[in-house]
């Protein structure tokens, strides 16, 4: 273990939950979702361990991600759907990198670069069917399927996916997500009719995220994208049985012990008390390791075989823990969260303690922690 602290990351363990995930979606492609740094745990790591696992396909956010994973000699199938203005369109063809449709100039953008490659783009058009966020509306989207139709026809494009996103799948006890599941559903399926009905004949349709994987196999079509739970963590705070195990382990080193007295402030405002003679541990990870500041008083860690909870405010660099009389040396680990294990917290009990997601819990491990690795599959 480096010094001062390590994400510890099991790669085979991601290779067996997408193996384990693929079982739930048979007779469907897989794509594993590798954006931002594979939800912090490392991206060509993961990248390689979900191959070994069983993905056919690879999606990230942006264009620059999919280069790195091109420039790691990766050539499987890959989609990039954010395609902001000022992106290296013309390097992501020249890469066979597959790109995300989600508006009419991004469309334009993509045949002019295409043009200017003398190749085709291989792209996907997205459909906004109800998350209001990326893809095209209903009201714009028989004037794409249409224009990218004739591209397709003039050479310079293929479309080679339609794709949509959920946005309740994560809530599949609420019967007003199911609607709003189905009522996505419904919209996805008028808009692959309207694409078949200009002539476009895509490889692969997707919509189904890591949720839907789950619990809606309607959803599945010819490819599904799950992310957080690739990395063995669920998606839905109330199923976290899902049959897969938390891929990363963030630890880190007692600095030093002191012994102080009752009434004794800790670390910054003197948020926490002690409120008896105790024992102080100093752990070296802060906020700019991606420990938040918001965890102070509640973040739980493990040391000794016993959970605790951080003693007053998260520091840039570190906390402390209250250890009460228990017996404590510099060096000794801590573990913040991992599989669960022997009282260990893990990503989703952190997200619970302050009230987010344990998707915001990974991807946040700073650059700073070095990230280990287990497995062969790394390279």
């Amino acid at each position: 273990m480096p010094a001062f602290a390590e994400a510890r990351v099991d790669l085979d363990v991601i290779s067996a939950n997408v193996a384990a995930l693929r079982e739930r979606a048979p007779n469907s492609h897989f794509m594993g979702v590798v954006k931002a740094d594979g939800y912090g745990h490392g991206m060509i790591p993961a990248v390689r361990a979900m191959l070994a696992g069983g993905a056919t396909w690879l999606g990230v956010a942006f264009i620059e991600e999919a280069l790195e994973v091109r420039r790691a000699g990766i050539d499987t199938p890959l989609l990039a759907w954010i395609v902001p203005p000022g992106a290296p369109i013309g390097a992501a063809i020249e890469a066979g990198v597959e790109l995300g449709i989600s508006d009419p100039w991004v469309l334009d953008a993509t045949v002019a670069a295409a043009r200017a490659a003398g190749r085709p783009a291989r792209v996907h058009l997205k459909a906004d069917t109800g998350l209001n966020r990326g893809g095209i509306t209903r009201e714009g989207w028989p004037e794409v399927v249409e224009a990218a139709a004739r591209a397709e026809a003039a050479g310079v494009l293929q479309v080679t996916g339609v794709f949509s996103h959920l946005a309740r799948a994560d809530e599949p006890a609420d019967p007003g997500a199911r609607d709003s599941v189905q009522a996505q559903l419904d919209a996805f399926d008028e808009a692959l009719a309207l694409a078949d009905k200009a002539g476009l004949r895509p490889e692969v349709r997707h919509i189904a995220n890591s949720a839907a994987l789950l619990t809606r196999p309607d959803s599945h079509f010819d490819l599904v994208r799950p992310g957080i739970a690739a990395y063995g963590l669920s998606p839905m705070p109330d199923l976290r049985d899902i049959g897969v195990r938390p891929a990363m382990t963030l630890a880190a080193r007692v600095a030093l012990v002191k012994r102080v007295p009752a009434g004794s402030g800790v670390s910054y405002g003197h948020r926490y008390v002690t409120d008896r003679e105790t024992t102080l541990a100093l752990v070296p990870l802060g906020y700019a390791d991606g420990v938040p500041r918001a965890a102070s008083n509640i973040g739980p860690a493990a040391l000794g075989g016993r959970r605790h909870v951080i003693a007053g405010t998260v520091c840039m660099d570190q906390f402390v823990l209250d250890v009460g009389n228990d017996p404590v040396e510099a060096g000794d680990e801590v573990v913040l969260f991992g599989d669960g294990e022997n009282g260990v917290p893990t990503a989703q009990d952190w997200a619970e303690a302050l009230g987010t997601i344990p998707y915001e819990i990974v991807t946040r491990v700073g650059v700073r922690v070095p990230r280990t690795y287990r497995s062969g599959a790394v390279s």
